[in-house]
């Protein structure tokens, strides 16, 4: 039997509802593994690079993806807002639709998002009809920006992308999800099922997830492993978690009482 609250918690970005929240970022799978990776995490959005789905060489990996899947085009290799608006153009002609994650980097190093031009690029898609979903370094002042830019969610980096280290930014994505009214979807750097749980505690509305399935060894288990963890976070964040005693300790039972008889 289902818990009350899972019936009728759906995940709603711009104005479409989704029922699971576990978001796939697919940049790093072959096309032969993506379905059983989106079938086995009960995935319902998954991201594409514009340049994969436009390839003649490999294979077109809107092939690959399942029917009923929303597609998440991203903006990956734009360097600013105009490149990152033609890239969202292009996906839109393709057929992928009108959601798009905003992907802006100029450092080729640490690979981090470039805010402001991702909060002018907002704006500028917002204007065209897009759904805007911005990856961006968590900085609420920015987060706010782009919320009144018309940003459909909020997607804070983690840690670096790619880098499996998990919640470093968590105290700054705390800040996003308690003082901006979007989904805020933790995306990059995520390596373990508990960072993605963590994170669904914390009342993020969604997780995405590449390179920490991707690299495992059992990636269709790992898959698993994570729907199963952004299900908990969730279920606890809705549940309500318990105190936290910093400075003495409780006892679960009562200890007296029974001796006296």
């Amino acid at each position: 039997m289902h818990h009350p609250i899972e019936m009728s918690d759906d995940l709603i970005i711009g104005g479409h509802r989704f029922g699971s929240r576990f978001i796939l970022g697919s940049g790093k799978f072959s096309l032969d593994i993506t379905r059983a990776v989106i079938e086995n995490g009960g995935v319902e959005m998954a991201t594409l690079a514009v340049r994969r789905a436009n390839s003649p060489g490999e294979g077109n990996i809107l092939d690959s993806m399942p029917e009923g899947i929303t597609l998440l085009p991203n903006t990956s290799g734009a360097r600013n807002a105009e490149e990152a608006v033609r890239i969202a153009r292009l996906a839109r002609e393709l057929g992928c639709g009108n959601f798009v994650k905003i992907e802006i980097i100029r450092d080729s190093k640490y690979l981090l998002p470039d805010n402001c031009e991702t909060i002018r690029a907002v704006r500028m898609l917002a204007d065209e009809g897009f759904i805007p979903m911005p990856y961006m370094m968590p900085d609420l002042t920015a987060a706010r920006s782009m919320a009144d830019a018309g940003a459909a969610a909020i997607m804070p980096l983690g840690s670096p992308i790619g880098s499996n280290r998990g919640l470093l930014t968590r105290d700054f994505v705390r800040m996003i999800v308690e003082e901006v009214d979007l989904p805020v979807i933790v995306d990059a750097g995520i390596g373990r099922p508990s960072q993605a749980c963590e994170a669904m505690e914390m009342g993020c509305a969604a997780v995405m997830a590449n390179t920490a399935v991707a690299t495992a060894r059992d990636i269709p288990g790992m898959a698993r492993a994570f729907r199963m963890a952004i299900e908990a976070g969730r279920l606890a964040y809705l549940s309500g978690l318990g105190r936290v005693l910093e400075d003495r300790a409780e006892a679960s039972s009562p200890l007296t009482g029974f001796l006296r008889e």
